[in-house]
């Protein structure tokens, strides 16, 4: 059984629920699958990425169609299950929560309690590449997404590093997105490089409970990276 199979019997039963606010899904998420740590990673990791787009749409105040395309791209949702997934956006959307209410409970649910969590690194990429599906990210959509970083006790410079992946910065940006300093010398900055690959490699995010399914968040990431490396690497040859 996938992982959208489980995802849809989940969100009937929050759906049925009396409120369907974010602690009926968070508990929910803990309770229907308490017997299996593995599956429950998954699961939290799928619901936080959906309630936090839906809290984004809604603090944007518009949903664009390449937003949305960019929604199905990291979704890849079967088309049995694509009402589902609708029904727990709309929830979120509709829930009188906040959205730092929203990021503080699926913090405590998908992180590890420490800061610069991958985890919730992961769920952030993903907010990043539906927001700049439009070709930027807007100012509404930007202090959505720094406040979501701080939730999630993300800090600064890594922050920068991730939002560097997916918005130019300039000059500087090879080396932001590497989290590396300029001057540095090749060997590290190469170092850095193969640790970050090595970090990002589908097989080390699915253990760490990103689904299969969600697996465009880690290739549009690697890729990043090698294009930051790469731009270095010439830089340093012709310099």
């Amino acid at each position: 059984m996938s992982i959208w199979d489980r995802l849809g019997e989940f969100i009937t039963r929050v759906s049925s629920s009396a409120s369907s606010g974010v602690a009926d899904v968070v508990e929910a998420v803990r309770t229907v699958f308490s017997g299996d740590a593995d599956l429950r990673r998954r699961v939290a990791f799928s619901v936080a990425m959906i309630a936090l787009s839906a809290k984004m749409a809604k603090a944007d105040g518009i949903v664009t169609q390449d937003e949305v395309r960019a929604f199905q791209e990291i979704f890849d949702v079967p088309p049995k299950e694509t009402r589902n997934v609708a029904r727990l956006f709309d929830l979120a959307q509709r829930d009188v929560a906040g959205f730092e209410t929203y990021a503080e409970r699926m913090a405590q649910m998908c992180g590890s309690g420490h800061s610069n969590c991958v985890m919730l690194e992961d769920i952030l990429d993903g907010l990043f590449h539906i927001a700049k599906a439009d070709g930027l990210v807007h100012e509404h959509e930007g202090l959505f997404l720094h406040r979501i970083a701080e939730i999630f006790r993300i800090d600064e410079a890594h922050y920068e590093s991730i939002m560097a992946r997916h918005v130019n910065l300039g000059a500087g940006d090879p080396y932001v997105v590497l989290g590396i300093e300029r001057g540095k010398p090749f060997e590290e900055v190469k170092k850095r490089y193969r640790k970050l690959v090595s970090d990002n490699h589908p097989d080390r995010l699915i253990a760490r409970g990103l689904p299969q399914e969600f697996i465009k968040i880690a290739t549009t990431r690697v890729a990043a990276i090698n294009a930051a490396y790469e731009m270095i690497e010439r830089g340093l040859r012709h310099a």
